[in-house]
């Protein structure tokens, strides 16, 4: 009961499917709860470049930490993006994706999707969110510093933001 009347959406997954997952969840999403029940998370991702790049960064992280959470863009049924707050921790934790419970939280009224964004510039944009430098953005993208830096110049125009720091406000709603 706990679980269905949750105030954040929550699902347990094996291997990144939807076993069962509560109202909240659906409702964020914009699925009837039967509609996720078996889905792939890949259905609630943007692209599924995105789906498969995230899954990859995931494991490295679940593997030290046991848990993993994040802000990201992520996909309504609509077609809608919104940023979420993603959190989960795997119950073997010899399998970072095998059963698991994640939790989903829409942070979309404090930080509104205001600009089109191609996967990249989504993904660097969640990293620059959390805090990372370019360098570690890089190296835990597999990308070089450089293009990070080139993503990052392309947001700032997109959001009209003179410095990384006012980019960073833009990103995250703040008013500045």
């Amino acid at each position: 009961m706990i679980f269905q009347h949750a105030p954040v959406g929550m699902c347990i997954s094996v291997n990144r499917v939807i076993q069962a997952s509560n109202e909240a969840l659906a409702s964020i999403f914009g699925y009837a709860r039967s509609e996720l029940t078996g889905k792939s998370f890949q259905v609630l991702y943007p692209t599924m470049d995105e789906f498969l790049r995230t899954g990859d960064r995931i494991i490295p992280i679940m593997n030290a930490r046991g848990r993993y959470s994040d802000e990201r863009i992520m996909l309504r049924a609509s077609g809608e993006l919104f940023w979420c707050h993603v959190s989960g921790r795997a119950l073997d934790p010899k399998e970072p994706l095998g059963a698991g419970v994640w939790t989903f939280e829409d942070v979309s009224e404090k930080r509104p999707v205001t600009a089109e964004l191609t996967p990249r510039e989504r993904e660097i944009a969640a990293f620059l969110v959390e805090g990372k430098t370019s360098k570690i953005i890089a190296r835990e993208t597999g990308l070089s510093p450089r293009t990070v830096e080139m993503h990052r110049a392309k947001l700032m125009r997109k959001f009209s933001a003179s410095t990384s720091s006012e980019l960073v406000h833009k990103l995250v709603g703040v008013a500045r």
